[in-house]
């Protein structure tokens, strides 16, 4: 006889997002990219349609970073030397997302200015037509000093502005709510201080459509079961009812898995840890795959065949 597989139905639905602006909506976009809009847990279909799939961004800097891994040197190659040219590489590599992260300092060592950072913006923007997430430097006051101009030039973009922490979320919100972008917030690998901080990002008006959570996580063998656990603890409480958590999730498995020894290192290691370049792609393949089975809708990656692969997962998880 049939068996009947057991079906939760949830009284929660987490918030559909869109990011980018096309030219019929006040941006200079090629397209846009929506997330979000589930009810249920990460491809159970028996239980509820899909209706928008993870998606993949690439991390980009305004110059080329020195602590990069040599393999992410060696695939980018002189790219790297020119955001735009990264951008338009990262593009062509299949980022759905391009994530500018800004540096304190510029690529002569002097700090970033306003001019220099908006300049970068403006030209990522002109080189590819993929939406743009824009993180500041992680410093409170630079970073503020350099979000708020950006926000302002690039108003009808719908960009992300990022990155709201305890610490700094008034002013990049209300930027953001200004100039019609989007922000992301981020706390540490904890559901209640998720939550306070969206909560607090609400109480200023910022609409829900326009609020990115970021729980923060750790690379495979580095306290992921951790982070795993907490993003898993925010999608049951979003389904149940929970307002506060019904945000689509952004994570950042590339920053964490290459900083990792075993992706990091290519020598001194021990011969079992095998093929150096294929065990750093397997790393942040297997973190990034891990957290969209949590609920992670935007994973955030370096190398494109890690893109590639976590793709290649993300439909086969569709056809299952």
């Amino acid at each position: 006889m049939p068996i009947e597989i057991p079906k939760d139905k949830w009284p929660g639905t987490i918030h559909t997002v869109t990011l980018g602006a096309t030219n019929g909506e006040g941006g200079t976009r090629s397209k846009t990219v929506t997330f979000g809009g589930e009810t249920t847990m990460p491809f159970l279909q028996f239980e509820a349609p899909v209706p928008h799939k993870p998606v993949v961004a690439i991390e980009i800097k305004d110059h080329k970073p020195e602590d990069w891994s040599l393999l992410l040197a060696e695939v980018w190659g002189a790219a790297m030397t020119d955001p735009a040219e990264w951008a338009k590489a990262a593009e062509n590599a299949g980022a759905d997302i391009i994530v500018l992260a800004l540096s304190v300092n510029d690529e002569n060592g002097n700090p970033t200015t306003p001019e220099k950072a908006v300049g970068t913006v403006k030209k990522v923007l002109g080189a590819c037509g993929l939406p743009l997430i824009v993180f500041g430097p992680g410093q409170v006051d630079l970073d503020n000093e350099l979000l708020v101009p950006i926000s302002e030039a690039t108003k009808g973009e719908r960009i992300v502005l990022g990155i709201c922490e305890d610490k700094n979320y008034r002013t990049i919100v209300a930027t953001a709510m200004a100039n019609g972008h989007l922000v992301t917030a981020r706390t540490p690998m904890d559901v209640n201080l998720s939550k306070q901080l969206n909560i607090l990002i609400t109480d200023m008006g910022m609409p829900a459509d326009r609020i990115l959570m970021d729980p923060t996580t750790g690379a495979l063998g580095y306290g992921i079961e951790y982070g795993y656990s907490v993003m898993e603890r925010l999608r049951l409480a979003a389904l149940q009812g929970d307002t506060m958590t019904q945000f689509p999730m952004i994570v950042t498995p590339g920053f964490e898995a290459w900083k990792t020894k075993e992706a990091k290192v290519g020598e001194g290691v021990p011969g079992s840890w095998g093929d150096w370049k294929e065990r750093s792609i397997n790393w942040e393949t297997l973190t990034a795959v891990s957290l969209i089975q949590t609920g992670a809708d935007i994973v955030v990656l370096r190398h494109p065949e890690s893109v590639k692969r976590v793709k290649y997962a993300i439909e086969e998880l569709l056809m299952a």
